[in-house]
């Protein structure tokens, strides 16, 4: 297989979740997380969800990656339901998660060495790729205790991409950055998304982030998780963080934050 033929691959998922409801049940008390979600996700869409914590995000985005199931509704890919994690739906976690015995070229090689069809000398082509994608093509061979915050979620992106998903599951990856660091991959991420037109969705609670990044944003609200409004963001690409129009929809998201939330809540959202 050429690297072509493998960078194409299947087109973007379409995904459905319908009418998912969740419950943690513990010996003491029992948390009620999502009620009654439902949302239509087109092909190669970027959504983002916003809220303050409580409201259910991290959650369903585990349902929609399989890894936690509703107790009520359904999550659907292309018409299939959602029923186990499966390696055309990854997700990226707030923390890089890399693995410290590997360099940065192993990093990506590791997801790849799982994925059939693929020779050896294919996979490197491939991890190639997709680390200068990232911007990381010279530091192929350094150590992962030796890059910055933004190096390493750098490094984690260009490994979730790598095996080619059809859907992209992002939980607060840039939280924990650095504020010049989060702007530069605002940047890489639109690049990226509007070369590669991936699906993805991306939970925050930044809703500047949010109105940077999404086709569509979901507002969300607490105990239990609920969509209340979806916002379509109507700004080209690529659209600056610090730009009086994405600072103009940020506004209109922490309103209607404000009118689902405590104003802690919402705090914490902004």
């Amino acid at each position: 297989m050429s690297l072509q033929e493998e960078l194409k691959g299947p087109p973007p998922v379409k995904l459905i979740v319908d009418h998912v409801s969740k419950w943690f049940r513990q010996k003491r008390q029992t948390v009620h997380a999502l009620d009654d979600v439902s949302i239509e996700v087109a092909e190669g869409e970027f959504i983002v969800m916003v809220g303050p914590s409580g409201c259910g995000k991290s959650t369903l985005l585990d349902i929609i990656a399989g890894l936690e199931h509703p107790d009520k509704g359904q999550v659907l890919a292309d018409n299939q339901p959602v029923s186990n994690p499966g390696r055309h739906r990854l997700v990226m976690f707030q923390e890089s998660a890399l693995f410290p015995w590997l360099n940065v070229f192993g990093n990506v090689m590791f997801g790849l060495r799982l994925k059939p069809g693929l020779r050896n000398s294919e996979r490197r082509e491939v991890a190639k790729f997709f680390l200068h994608l990232v911007g990381l093509e010279k530091f192929m061979e350094t150590n992962v205790h030796e890059l910055s915050g933004g190096m390493k979620q750098r490094v984690a992106l260009a490994r979730a991409l790598a095996p080619n998903p059809r859907v992209l599951l992002m939980d607060e990856p840039f939280a924990a950055l650095d504020a010049m660091t989060r702007e530069q991959l605002y940047g890489d991420i639109q690049r990226i998304w509007q070369k590669r037109r991936k699906t993805i969705i991306f939970v925050t609670h930044n809703v500047r982030e949010a109105a940077c990044l999404a086709d569509r944003v979901m507002i969300m609200s607490p105990t239990p998780g609920r969509i209340r409004e979806v916002f379509e963001v109507k700004l080209p690409r690529p659209r600056d963080f610090n730009s009086i129009e994405i600072a103009q929809n940020a506004a209109k998201l922490t309103t209607a934050l404000k009118g689902y939330a405590t104003a802690k809540e919402v705090a914490v959202a902004i």
